[in-house]
């Protein structure tokens, strides 16, 4: 066992910090009093979870945050070691001798700009050049001048003419057979797995999760006290005779059919409906993420799961945050009927409900047709500035870059040489005020490959591209970037 920890046993009470976040802080309190030090190896995930007494799964969510935020490298069959880097860093920054350890510039899905400008490349952003700000000022404007409602405390579950637009819209755009009473609005997608967790999920239960996946899912689920089965996806997305072979009697599955995140890919009807049967089945979830699926450029898209035949097994969650803004923490939770009683008492539990000002704003943003046009205006602008952005990549990259083009959705996924290290180059990239990410990164157990995910909501003109991508270039070979680049 490496030095620094061999500790007292992890702490399992209710208001301690997740396992896994134990674990991690041990390792930063290690390495940062040097008690780990640059290029060390530290133990297997197996013989730690079994010094610690915790499971495997514990250990690897720990492993895939410290290598996201540059503390340790993973080897292959050499194993894992603490990142020589940290030592090029003590180097080029010295610091009095009672000075903490530099921190590594993290690679966290949860960092963003430190101001209202998007970084170069931001993953998770819409447009927010092309946010409809005199509009949107006006009906807030409106809002407060008739309504003194909306100064009150919000309905726990929801403003009721929001759940009525949205379940409206749900019926047009997505085939969803839903009433008004199915609609939960939440605070973001995080919100809307809490509720979920709140309501359904029991400890240690089996959970279903893509691999490679969206981190937040993972991260949220396994504090919540899930076991995460990884899943691998291939081009027709998840692989659901793996994962039935993995653990056939799961509670939940957690899928992005629409949209793939990170791989972009499309779940096949053939699997979704194999999916489906399996959850009736099994009496089993389904938490159908359909966080983009607006924004579809290419074909006809495939219909939501929970649009398929009986849907009293499929959660379907959508967000706002991609068609309008985060900053709005707005989502919604489709819930089947038989499950109504049990989700309304679990936001009056735990749930505060959304600021009413927010929802007034969007039912009138919905009633009043801005919606629809902003989403047909929105698809045009992003597909030309996917163009833009490939095409400026390839210009500065050439064949170093290839890229999976989606049909779907606003991020691209540039694909690199096995060779390439590519967590390594996002967290050059990180340090520069670059927001993409490394695609080995998202993985679990899964080989997926190595690659960078962009971000191009925000690249709006072709200087604006290649300004970007000449920079990432000189970045990534380790150059100076050009003043106020």
């Amino acid at each position: 066992m490496s030095a620094g920890l061999a500790a007292p046993e992890l702490s399992s009470q209710d208001d301690a910090l997740p396992l896994y976040r134990q674990v991690y802080q041990r390792f930063i309190q290690a390495i940062s009093q040097g008690s780990l030090t640059p290029g060390q190896r530290v133990p297997s995930i197996r013989a730690l979870a079994g010094e610690l007494q915790v499971s495997r799964n514990t250990v690897e969510l720990a492993y895939e945050l410290l290598i996201g935020e540059g503390y340790l490298e993973a080897r292959g069959q050499a194993g894992t070691v603490v990142s020589p880097r940290l030592a090029e860093v003590r180097m080029q920054q010295p610091r009095p001798a009672d000075a903490p350890a530099p921190r590594p510039a993290s690679l966290s899905l949860f960092d963003s700009a430190s101001d209202w400008q998007p970084l170069p490349y931001q993953l998770g952003l819409p447009a927010l050049d092309l946010f409809p700000r005199k509009l949107w000022a006006s009906l807030n404007t409106r809002q407060l001048r008739l309504q003194n409602r909306f100064l009150s405390y919000p309905q726990p579950a929801g403003y009721g003419p929001l759940r009525e637009a949205i379940a409206a819209y749900l019926h047009l755009s997505r085939g969803l057979d839903c009433s008004p009473q199915q609609v939960f609005i939440t605070a973001g997608y995080r919100g809307a797995l809490n509720l979920i967790g709140r309501t359904l999920l029991r400890p240690l239960d089996q959970v279903w999760i893509e691999d490679p996946c969206f981190p937040p899912s993972r991260h949220l689920m396994a504090e919540m006290g899930a076991e995460l089965v990884p899943v691998p996806v291939d081009r027709d997305g998840m692989q659901v005779a793996v994962a039935k072979e993995r653990a056939p009697h799961a509670r939940f599955a957690l899928v992005t059919p629409a949209h793939q995140s990170p791989l972009g890919v499309s779940l096949s009807l053939v699997r979704r409906l194999e999916l489906l049967a399996w959850a009736e089945h099994n009496n089993a979830f389904i938490i159908e993420d359909d966080y983009d699926s607006e924004y579809r450029y290419d074909g006809r898209p495939q219909p939501a799961l929970a649009s398929l035949g009986a849907n009293d097994n499929v959660l379907y969650v959508g967000s706002f945050s991609k068609v309008l803004s985060p900053a709005l923490r707005l989502a919604y939770l489709v819930v089947p009927k038989p499950l109504l009683t049990r989700f309304n008492a679990a936001c009056h539990t735990w749930h505060d409900g959304c600021p009413l000002l927010n929802q007034g704003v969007v039912v009138d943003f919905m009633q009043e047709g801005h919606f629809i046009r902003h989403l047909r205006k929105m698809r045009s602008a992003y597909a030309q500035r996917r163009e833009l952005v490939i095409a400026s990549l390839r210009q500065a990259f050439g064949e170093r870059m290839s890229f999976d083009v989606p049909a779907c959705g606003l991020h691209l996924l540039a694909r690199l040489d096995r060779s390439e290290d590519d967590i390594a180059l996002a967290q050059r990239a990180k340090r520069e005020r670059f927001g993409i990410a490394a695609l080995s990164a998202r993985a679990l157990e899964a080989d997926c490959g190595k690659g960078l995910l962009f971000g191009f909501a925000n690249v709006a003109t072709p200087e604006q591209a290649a300004q970007q991508a000449r920079n990432l270039r000189l970045c990534l070979e380790g150059r100076s970037l050009p003043p106020g680049g």
